[in-house]
């Protein structure tokens, strides 16, 4: 099957191209993806004439008139056909100036529009209108996929130059697709790390976060960090890096550590936010190294420290600041209660105050736990497996009896002020605690009328009187 046969879509395209007397293409990424046998369902088409009115003319021909998304701005419109989304674009030559990757814009040809491509594995074209379906290939992107290397179209140096985000795209496509740099691209990258300084934080965040959604997200920050770029974009990060040794005592790379827990986390969840976790679990611990001559090296409080840090990272690479930081915040902070249960024995009491610390989150957790554990000591890592598992067993069983995961307070403070006719004040919130307190130390069960009863004990023992009696 050639790549015209894969997509029926391509036909109807095809007849709008003949229909206007238009050269017309499909380019870039889809091909690349047909080649690599991955699935694709963003399909870029290439017009040498106006791509906005072949887009529309398109759309009429397949009943669709009025669904047509135009971007004047880029010369591109979108036309979604169920679930594929086909981009049309003119042909179009570009020149940048130094101060902005937006480029003034001009018609092209086909061979102009390839040569401002990206990458190699980025510039490969089939005519729609060619039975063949002859891959058009002008710098050897197809012995580039063999080759399993990243390179630029033409020279490096005015690739990045002119548009630095590529330097990410570069590294974002050698971590998706597990391919390496072409050294000369690599190196320019280094030289040109700098230039990354002109791009918007979000447009880095974007690309940051499709590296980490990656099934090896190692192999970006390796790429990242050995470029120089990871120092200008995330600099905390960084500071991981680095092994110090005093009276032969050394503590592990924390850097090499994280990316590790990163990788495991990422064979474990494909969710964003745990990664960004494993990311940040550590990242206070620059600030909390001490060497204590008995013991060694010691991080105490960087699951808190690292946690208060959370925010300011966030906002610096323009995160979301709602409830994935919030879950990320917490992540962080908790991290090492899971890993202090198992290697402790194991008490319902310690068991439902991290059901009800954790919350909902309480699955995600012990993913990051699980993944916190690199020891290559095999009698270690199994010892570790084991004892999780008896602590998710635990976590089981002590939601099944007492419900912590999704806290609710069987009773409110609004039930504290009607039984005891006071206001809000002082004495709601003492009751309210003492009442969690006995719920999660196992005095009480989670449950309305022991809740109640304690209530009125707690009360009588503050000097309250019973207003319902």
């Amino acid at each position: 099957m050639n790549i015209l046969q894969k997509e029926p879509l391509f036909n109807e395209i095809a007849k709008t191209g003949i229909k206007l007397g238009l050269d017309c293409y499909v380019i870039g990424g889809y091909v690349r993806d047909f080649l690599l046998h991955r699935p694709s369902k963003d399909i870029d088409i290439l017009v040498v004439g106006d791509g906005i009115h072949f887009a529309r003319d398109y759309a009429k021909s397949i009943g669709k008139p009025g669904q047509v998304s135009v971007f004047k701005t880029f010369g591109t419109a979108m036309v979604k056909v169920e679930d594929t989304e086909i981009e049309f674009v003119g042909a179009r030559k570009e020149s940048y100036t130094e101060h902005s990757r937006k480029p003034a814009v001009s018609q092209g040809t086909l061979e102009d529009d390839q040569s401002r491509r990206d990458f190699t594995i980025n510039a490969l074209a089939v005519n729609l209108n060619d039975p063949e379906a002859k891959i058009l290939d002008p710098f050897q992107g197809i012995k580039d996929l063999e080759r399993k290397i990243i390179r630029t179209p033409l020279d490096p140096e005015k690739t990045f130059s002119d548009d630095p985000l590529r330097m990410m795209r570069a590294i974002r496509f050698a971590c998706q697709l597990s391919f390496s740099l072409d050294p000369n691209t690599q190196a320019s990258i280094g030289r040109n790390k700098d230039r990354i300084k002109i791009i918007s934080t979000e447009r880095i965040r974007d690309e940051l976060n499709k590296i980490i959604l990656s099934a090896k997200p190692s192999i970006g920050f390796n790429l990242l960090d050995d470029t120089g770029l990871l120092s200008l974009i995330f600099p905390e990060f960084v500071k991981l890096k680095g092994v110090d040794t005093i009276q032969g005592k050394s503590h592990k790379d924390n850097f090499y550590h994280t990316l590790e827990v990163l990788d495991n986390v990422s064979r474990m969840s494909p969710d964003l936010w745990i990664r960004w976790a494993a990311l940040l679990h550590d990242i206070a611990k620059p600030q909390t190294k001490r060497f204590d001559p008995v013991i060694g090296w010691t991080f105490h409080g960087h699951e808190d420290k690292g946690a208060r840090m959370v925010p300011k990272i966030f906002r610096n690479l323009a995160l979301p600041l709602g409830e994935n930081l919030k879950m990320v915040e917490k992540l962080v902070l908790l991290h090492l209660r899971p890993i202090v249960l198992a290697k402790d024995s194991i008490t319902d009491s310690a068991v439902r105050r991290l059901l009800f610390e954790a919350g909902p989150d309480i699955d995600a957790l012990m993913i990051l736990c699980h993944a916190d554990v690199t020891t290559k000591n095999e009698f270690k890592a199994k010892k570790y497996r084991d004892n999780f598992e008896l602590v998710k067993q635990k976590l089981i069983d002590v939601e099944a009896s007492d419900q912590l995961k999704n806290w609710q307070p069987p009773v409110t403070g609004n039930d504290i002020m009607r039984i005891f006719g006071i206001p809000e004040g002082k004495e709601v919130g003492i009751i309210k605690n003492s009442i969690r307190e006995a719920i999660l130390d196992g005095l009480i069960p989670n449950k309305r009328e022991e809740a109640l009863n304690f209530t009125l004990k707690k009360g009588l023992e503050l000097g309250l009187k019973n207003h319902l009696e």
